[in-house]
């Protein structure tokens, strides 16, 4: 698969779980570029693989790019993802997968408010989102709030 269009869907992924229960499924920072909203951390993956000392289960799983393109080197654990993740991002592929790489950078400028046109590299704040789709100010903050208190855990749990 073409990495550019490998990223969009993760995106979208990420961004129909903050929509749907207040969290995304990566947790990965996303960022407004040239060609659309990026997942960073997918992106570094992308271009440097695992960092070193890391786990290295991107690069066993997903190839090195070649001619921009991507392909899974082995299968995912099942146990990775939850059944409700598994069907978000599925539902995001069926929609969204059979589109040009090119094509769904062309919709997504087009359909997310979020993203910003820029020539570097601009956060997407989960907050803008939620509330360009509809939450109220108090509704934001609150998973706002919470994601951060997810962040703190996580890098608390991992040190």
């Amino acid at each position: 698969m073409n990495y550019m269009k490998l990223i969009k869907l993760l995106y979208l992924g990420d961004r129909t779980a903050l929509l749907r229960w207040g969290r995304p499924i990566s947790f990965a920072r996303a960022v407004s570029m040239k060609h659309g909203p990026v997942l960073s951390e997918v992106l570094d993956l992308i271009n440097e693989g695992s960092a070193p000392g890391a786990e290295p289960i991107w690069s066993r799983t997903i190839s090195a790019p070649a001619n921009y393109e991507v392909r899974l080197n082995a299968a995912c654990e099942a146990e990775d993802l939850s059944d409700a993740e598994e069907a978000v991002l599925r539902e995001v592929y069926d929609e969204y997968g059979s589109i040009h790489h090119w094509d769904l950078v062309d919709r997504l400028h087009k359909e997310l408010p979020e993203w910003t046109a820029t020539v570097s590299s601009v956060p997407i704040d989960p907050q803008d989102i939620l509330l360009r789709e509809g939450y109220t100010k108090a509704q934001a903050d609150e998973i706002v709030d919470e994601l951060e208190m997810l962040a703190m855990l996580d890098r608390a749990t991992a040190a």
